[in-house]
């Protein structure tokens, strides 16, 4: 499975697993089962879901920090998981070069998000991967 598609799944997973209120890895079966994707075994996908659902308060927080007047309660559901699968790819899994990961973040953005949510996406992160780099 491309990495494209791959983190669109994934996004999706973690909307719906925000939905729930549940980022357990029976929520995460349960998703695949309703996807027809249980037969699917994919590195890349367990490494960022593993990567979102043992640091998410950290990620909320990181979110929260570089949202300025945006929290994770007032941002869109689909904002907010793809900034949470950014982040967790960013900072926790390093599965990808940073530019490839903000650039896939943009375009789910762009993609599923509303109409200025490119920029917001990319504005969050960039802003966080500048600190990093700064350090």
């Amino acid at each position: 499975m491309k990495r494209s598609k791959a983190r669109e799944l994934i996004m999706q997973m973690i909307f719906e697993m925000d939905v729930q209120n549940d980022f357990s890895p029976e929520r995460k079966a349960l998703f695949m089962a309703n996807n027809d994707l249980e037969e699917v075994k994919d590195e890349f996908i367990d490494s960022v879901f593993n990567a979102v659902a043992e640091n998410k308060d950290e990620i909320d927080s990181m979110i929260n920090r570089f949202g300025k007047k945006w929290s994770i309660q007032t941002m869109g559901k689909v904002d907010v998981a793809i900034l949470r699968l950014a982040t967790a790819e960013l900072f926790f899994s390093k599965t990808a070069p940073e530019s490839v990961a903000i650039n896939e973040a943009v375009e789910l953005g762009k993609k599923f998000g509303g109409d200025n949510s490119g920029k917001f996406i990319n504005g969050i992160l960039g802003s966080m991967v500048k600190e990093k780099n700064e350090q």
